[in-house]
């Protein structure tokens, strides 16, 4: 997640940041934060080769160090959404929900529009009993990007909480659709579907048998 206003790096530091972040989007994470960490011995104080290393290890779910390169990142740039972005995240990930709110609301004005600072920032709005608020954010972030598995499934759940079942199947069914291996999206559908149909089970009116008229001879 590239700052919107990029530092005027040298055309070597821009070329080898681009190299990093393919390999990053390419899954290649080991390989991405060695690259990362020589253009750290090359510019100590490039902060673009911090947020990188700190988004691998969010991937690698390696969260201490993801947290130490982000703190870095921040000590050189104060305007670094990506760090702030990322430290909301992992935040959210442990649910210290209010830390989140605070690192991912400095995201959010730092970039505004960004549909995964504003997922995380909905989600995590939403579980800081902010529920009708955390809704709204994170329909923003889906109008944004409609065919996101993640969102959807955020928003799913949110909808099954406030007992919402019919959006809820409804999302979390498009985002099986989008991402059918997602165990977390699995587990959330068969939720949503259970309760919905024990609800409906529970509201619709159960028919009564018609008498049956006597006959007499």
């Amino acid at each position: 997640m590239p700052s919107p206003q990029e530092p005027n790096y040298p055309p070597h530091i821009m070329s080898a940041l681009e190299e990093i972040e393919s390999l990053k989007l390419n899954g290649e994470h080991d390989k991405s934060i060695t690259m990362a960490q020589k253009l750290l011995v090359e510019d100590p104080d490039c902060v673009g080769a911090l947020e990188e290393i700190a988004d691998n290890y969010v991937s690698l779910e390696q969260h201490e160090r993801a947290e130490k390169a982000a703190h870095r990142a921040l000590q050189l740039d104060r305007n670094s959404y990506t760090a702030y972005y990322i430290l909301g995240f992992l935040a959210s990930n442990q649910q210290k929900w209010e830390l989140a709110l605070e690192f991912l609301k400095r995201a959010n004005v730092l970039h505004p529009n960004n549909p995964e600072i504003l997922r995380c920032l909905g989600w995590s709005t939403f579980n800081a009993d902010k529920r009708a608020q955390g809704i709204v954010i994170l329909e923003r972030a889906l109008n944004l990007d409609p065919d996101n598995s993640l969102t959807l499934c955020d928003l799913g759940v949110c909808y099954l909480q406030t007992k919402n079942f019919t959006k809820s199947v409804d999302l979390l069914k498009k985002a099986m659709d989008i991402d059918p291996q997602n165990k977390r999206i699995q587990e959330c559908y068969r939720a949503a579907k259970a309760f919905s149909e024990r609800y409906a089970a529970l509201t619709t009116p159960k028919k009564r048998p018609t008498p049956q008229r006597k006959m007499f001879s």
